[in-house]
């Protein structure tokens, strides 16, 4: 006897993302969509934090070289067996890119972003 796979339609797999669908999710009893991790004012209040662990809307590739593939999992080993902390590699990027902006924030010409790009 042939199993029968069970698909979602096409309206689950291209549905819009408006607010009115949210709120409609919500009261349906399905689990509701994530707010975006990014704020749109221009100005941040406080200091520059990652999104952490929430839906992310916007995607960027970076490629890096092997080794620098390696020392990123190896930092994430390191963040795991010594300090209890399991992330993933983009928490991991996020974090680095939060602390790297918020110094060109604070430091501008002396951050230490803007020194190594002049070393180059």
């Amino acid at each position: 006897m042939a199993r029968r796979v069970s698909m979602p339609a096409a309206d689950d797999l291209f549905r819009p993302t408006s607010t009115a669908e949210d709120a409609a999710t919500s009261e349906a009893g399905k689990r509701p969509r994530r707010v975006r991790a990014v704020a749109d004012d221009a100005e941040p209040a406080g200091p520059r934090r990652p999104s952490g662990r929430v839906r992310h809307d916007e995607k960027m590739t970076v490629y890096v070289t092997s080794d620098e593939l390696l020392d990123i999992e190896h930092a994430r080993l390191v963040l795991r067996r010594e300090h209890g902390l399991a992330v993933d590699r983009g928490r991991l990027v996020r974090e680095a890119l939060a602390m790297v902006l918020a110094d060109l924030e604070t430091q501008g010409a002396d951050s230490a972003l803007v020194q190594r790009l002049l070393e180059e």
